[in-house]
């Protein structure tokens, strides 16, 4: 019986991953959930943050999702993010930019609304800032 489970991120863009994973740590809606072989059928929405995927190999990846869709079968785990970047392709000053541009929508916002969905965008920059470790 193997220890690892077959694993795929894809996005719009691109399919980033597909490999055997030994675990998946994702962050779900209800919080952070880590998926392994033999895990029970599962299907979560997910919310903006860090997935960790440790390889098979015992490589491990990180990628920002901008939310999605998790599905656990007992084929293995899917991962359809709206919007997924590996760590290792952001460009740190491009992300200071995008951030100083959130905040100046915040500011600007005339509704509630407006307000509202871009303090979303405003806190999603900042955790993936924060996960750049800046």
């Amino acid at each position: 019986m193997s220890d690892n489970f077959t694993f795929e991120l894809v996005s719009p863009e691109r399919l980033l991953l597909s490999e055997e994973a030994r675990q998946v740590v994702v962050p779900g809606s209800d919080g952070y959930f880590t998926v392994m072989a033999h895990h029970a059928p599962l299907m979560s929405t997910v919310k903006p943050g860090v997935v960790e995927a440790t390889l098979s190999s015992g490589e491990e990846k990180r990628i920002f999702v901008r939310g999605g869709f998790a599905d656990i079968s007992l084929n293995g785990f899917t991962l359809l993010a709206e919007q997924a970047i590996p760590i290792e392709e952001l460009d740190a000053n491009a992300l200071a930019q995008e951030i100083s541009d959130a905040e100046e929508d915040v500011a600007d916002a005339k509704s509630e609304g407006k307000k509202h969905a871009a303090q979303t965008k405003l806190d999603q920059l900042n955790e993936l800032k924060a996960a750049l470790g800046h």
